[in-house]
């Protein structure tokens, strides 16, 4: 699914315009960037919750030379599904 088929399925289940439901859309996206951004999270209990980790420096391999090199720390995000999402995706009844 894309972000339009999403934005069109969303405005049909709230009888709402297409172009409203992807105001909301993107507004709650770029909140949810922000927020991470700055080192937050967000959960969505039932759905499951954002955040952000830190990657240590390692170790690694250059693929075309075979070279060693380390790779530099960062920070990535992460998504941590909740019991909701693990038991419709599992198929688990509830």
């Amino acid at each position: 699914m894309t972000k339009a088929e999403l934005i069109a399925k969303v405005a049909k289940k709230t009888n709402s315009s297409q172009a409203l439901t992807g105001s909301v859309v993107d507004a709650t996206l770029n909140e949810i960037r922000g927020l991470l951004g700055k080192g937050g999270s967000i959960s969505f209990t039932g759905f499951g919750s954002f955040g952000v980790a830190k990657r240590a420096k390692r170790k690694g391999r250059n693929p075309q030379t075979g070279q060693e090199m380390v790779i530099p720390a960062s920070k990535v995000a992460r998504f941590r599904p909740g019991k909701g999402l693990k038991e419709a995706v599992g198929g688990k009844k509830r």
